[in-house]
């Protein structure tokens, strides 16, 4: 069960006001109020915190990068952010778009032409972007350990679900998206991203691949029974959670979401589409990969929507038709996780308003949403 003080404000709607401007001191205030206790609660060792404000933007730092030997957490510290990559792939996919070398609404076949004639390759890439390709596992099986193992996964698949009726959350989707992105681009995933993507984005502390002097700044993660630990990338993981990065990046990569004003112009486009509304499940819009939610909104829904089933369960959906365009007054989520790493970012484009939790131990998802929830709305009532 939640703490109550985490339920603190479930459903209120925020002061109509947006704040512009806030001293950090003031800021802390807030967080302050939240995090100790999510750690204690939690048994959380380390964690920062990331606030987007009026276009400002803040990070807080709690406990420590390592139990033993004790290393605070600091502005440099790296933690893994599970699935919440899966953001930066769909905007290198949308990225893609923008700049001619793919459509969204293409087959896959077209760009891997030895599935062209299998059920796989007439799934969209849209498809793949929202988890709507007609049923994948969570995790790619653990046989598969290379690029034509994985190709022969495959061929062989065949859709439990018609495409763009169900909802099955899986790493195969917006990994396979990332392939086919890179691919169109005529690079490989990895590398795409961490030569362009990330420096194009201005994020200059985020790695897939952990450079030699960095390494020391890699936070190590905690499991339920204390035992150190770090993640194993397998087939697809650079695609779909293997992004290291500090909460400074995050929460810049928030920012340029809520306002991509700064961004060249086919960058900037594509954050905006990964907006886009394709697919209503539930209480939730998918976006690519992004989750939405009409602003104001309860916690309630953010919880429902945010609920194990939709992670591990077949949701039946809507297609939007035409999609919804993007706009200010929503909420957008992502949730990521790795056996010893938690994440969670949220944006509300019309507040200028944004926060990205980022621990070293992997807490319930409902907890998070929770403080950032109670965070943010704190934030738009109580600051000028």
């Amino acid at each position: 069960m939640l703490a109550p003080a985490l339920f603190f404000m479930m459903g209120a709607a925020a002061n109509p006001r947006t704040p512009e401007s806030a001293s950090p001191d003031s800021v802390r205030q807030i967080v302050d109020a939240t995090i100790p206790a999510l750690m204690a609660k939690d048994g959380i060792p380390g964690m920062a915190v990331g606030v987007a404000l009026g276009g400002k933007t803040y990070v807080f730092n709690y406990g420590v990068a390592s139990i033993d030997p004790g290393r605070p957490v600091t502005g440099e510290t790296l933690f893994e952010l599970g699935s919440l990559s899966k953001t930066f792939t769909a905007t290198m996919a949308s990225w893609a778009q923008t700049q001619g070398y793919l459509k969204l609404t293409d087959p896959a076949g077209k760009y891997l032409p030895a599935l062209a004639a299998t059920p796989f390759g007439r799934v969209t890439l849209i498809s793949l972007g929202t988890h709507t390709p007609g049923g994948f596992p969570l995790q790619v099986p653990d046989s598969i350990t290379n690029y034509d193992e994985l190709m022969r996964y495959l061929k062989a698949w065949r859709p439990q679900y018609r495409m763009g009726t169900y909802r099955t959350y899986s790493n195969v989707s917006i990994g396979m998206l990332g392939v086919i992105a890179a691919k169109s681009m005529g690079q490989d995933f990895r590398l795409l991203a961490q030569r362009r993507l990330f420096p194009a984005l201005g994020l200059h502390h985020t790695f897939i691949d952990i450079p030699a002097g960095q390494l020391a700044q890699y936070a190590w993660g905690y499991t339920g029974n204390g035992r150190p630990i770090r993640m194993k990338l397998g087939t697809l993981g650079h695609e779909a959670y293997g992004v290291r990065a500090t909460a400074a990046d995050v929460i810049r990569f928030v920012q340029e979401n809520i306002d991509p004003s700064s961004l060249p112009g086919t960058l900037r486009n594509a954050v905006m589409a990964t907006h886009t509304g394709y697919f209503q499940a539930g209480v939730m819009t998918q976006d690519l990969i992004w989750e939405q939610y009409p602003y104001p909104v309860a916690l309630s829904s953010l919880l429902k929507g945010n609920a194990p089933k939709m992670i591990f369960d077949a949701t039946p959906v809507r297609a939007i038709e035409p999609p919804q365009a993007p706009h200010a007054s929503v909420w957008l989520n992502k949730t990521g996780s790795t056996n010893g790493f938690a994440a969670y970012a949220a944006i509300v484009p019309s507040r200028k308003l944004g926060i990205v939790l980022l621990a070293n131990h992997s807490y319930p998802i409902p907890d998070r949403i929770a403080a950032a929830y109670r965070i943010l709305n704190a934030l738009a009532t109580r600051l000028p």
